[in-house]
């Protein structure tokens, strides 16, 4: 058996990562104009980086927005798609011993995809991801680089961009801290520092996937969540959902490899189909 490599082919990012005897292999990504070059580019420099030889590939699986742009061989290899919210669902279950869960993809935008055992369903989505921190990012302090927005909010303070319980009541609320958010940027005005802004844009963005997330859960017995994609290496992550955690009384998790889940995913999805 040889080496069965996913792809997550985006817009302009292609992320990619081999399964080789059940083992994850050197994920990385690569970023390009467009989704062929960053497809063609990653796969080149996968396979050379990694000392893979063409004929060590069993199988490349591509999953994705960006994977409908292809539709012939990969450097002469034969290429299958798999279904993002599959790959998703396995990517996710691959990294967890839970049964029951829901996984939030954090892309562009965020789809919910509910795991039940082995039976994967998508369930919905919202249309709140890195694409709205960009876009927010872009008409508030004139920048669209994460990694620029994540270092400035590190140094703010959200208390003074979000409205908070104890700011209009002076005792909790039942299952509210007087600590847990009232408005998203209620309490903003307009001499805000870049900071404290940076801050509030990631809160706002985190804390309502994360809010969606829970309702998506209502009326199941599903308490865990597992958190992928790009925006679970924001520094700001793992503060956000934990707080989270205390006031929903639910579990988000961040597995290793997050960002690469889909990718994962892709590659368990052929590996599953060939174990029969």
């Amino acid at each position: 058996m040889g080496i069965v490599i996913g792809i997550d082919v985006g817009g302009s990012t292609t992320k990619i990562v081999g399964i080789n005897e059940g083992q994850i292999q050197s994920p990385m990504f690569i970023t390009a104009t467009d989704p062929v070059t960053s497809l063609f580019g990653a796969f080149g420099k996968y396979i050379y980086d990694n000392g893979i030889q063409l004929s060590d590939v069993e199988q490349v699986m591509l999953t994705g927005v960006g994977s409908a742009f292809v539709d012939s061989p990969l450097y002469g290899l034969p290429t299958r798609k798999a279904d993002e919210f599959i790959a998703n669902g396995l990517g996710a279950r691959h990294a967890t011993e839970i049964d029951q869960l829901i996984v939030v993809s954090m892309g562009t935008g965020t789809s919910f995809v509910k795991i039940d055992r082995d039976k994967i369903q998508h369930i919905g989505g919202l249309g709140i991801g890195g694409g709205t921190l960009q876009g927010l990012s872009r008409l508030l302090l004139k920048t669209h680089d994460i990694h620029q927005v994540s270092e400035l909010a590190e140094k703010g303070d959200v208390t003074r961009i979000n409205l908070q319980i104890g700011d209009i009541c002076n005792v909790a609320l039942p299952d509210l801290p007087v600590s847990a958010t009232a408005s998203l940027f209620g309490k903003a005005d307009s001499n805000a520092s870049q900071e404290d802004i940076a801050c509030g844009i990631i809160c706002t963005v985190l804390q309502t996937i994360g809010g969606a997330a829970v309702l998506s859960a209502l009326n199941s017995p599903i308490k865990d969540f597992v958190l992928i994609g790009n925006l679970t290496q924001l520094p700001q992550c793992r503060e956000v959902f934990s707080k989270m955690d205390d006031i929903y009384h639910v579990h988000f998790h961040i597995p290793p490899y997050a960002e690469y889940r889909t990718a994962i995913g892709a590659a368990l999805a052929y590996v599953k189909e060939r174990q029969g």
